[in-house]
């Protein structure tokens, strides 16, 4: 499902992100992402969305390698991902339903299609009785289960979350995982990058532990 063989990633100024990683992740796994800050988490997941590309290497992805896909691809490849970041890039100037509605309308679904979705995702993550409020008026943690309605709403096949509890408390972040864990239990492939090692104790699941952009044994 999404495999890195002998992948370096470097920026200008000759800083190596990423260091010779190669892995594979099975179609319906559940695998963290875990290391101190810096350490290449969040490169390695912009690698597998081909926000970012490598220097060196492949990166597959569902039989394709993203590394040299044409600009005009990457939609469709999008369409199998979710991706819930860090810094949420909600929009705060819309509700929560026409936030979660967004990625929809870009992929071209009707009004009612969509609509039904988008009150699917917001039930599936407890906030169908807030669709109307503004991301303002939201706390944290529904802040963060907004991000991820918005992320399921296209039905991915593979879902990619860099650091989703990282400013929530244990409560929240419990909230957070159980519903992570529920789309892994209906055969969703997911990669979780995190440092909380709360997290980690409570799932059984493969951790990748990067070091200075090093996979480590």
């Amino acid at each position: 499902m999404i495999r890195f063989n002998q992948v370096c990633k470097r920026y200008p100024g000759g800083y190596e992100a990423l260091k010779n990683i190669t892995f594979e992740i099975a179609e319906g796994e559940m695998a963290f992402l875990t290391g101190h800050s810096g350490a290449g988490k969040s490169t390695l997941l912009h690698l597998v969305a081909a926000i970012e590309r490598p220097n060196s290497g492949s990166v597959v992805v569902k039989g394709q390698n993203v590394a040299t896909l044409k600009d005009g691809a990457l939609p469709y490849l999008r369409r199998n991902l979710g991706l819930i970041f860090q810094d949420h890039k909600l929009l705060f100037d819309r509700s929560a339903f026409d936030n979660v509605m967004l990625p929809l309308q870009i992929c071209g679904f009707d009004y009612r299609e969509s609509a039904k979705r988008a009150r699917a995702a917001l039930d599936k993550v407890g906030l169908l009785q807030r669709e109307k409020a503004n991301p303002i008026a939201l706390s944290g943690g529904e802040q963060q289960r907004l991000c991820i309605a918005r992320a399921i709403v296209n039905r991915p096949s593979i879902l990619l979350a860099d650091e989703p509890t990282g400013n929530l408390d244990m409560g929240y972040a419990g909230e957070i995982m159980s519903i992570f864990k529920s789309f892994h239990q209906v055969g969703v492939t997911l990669l979780i990058a995190t440092h909380d090692e709360n997290i980690l104790g409570r799932f059984e699941a493969r951790t990748l532990m990067l070091r200075h952009g090093e996979l480590q044994p």
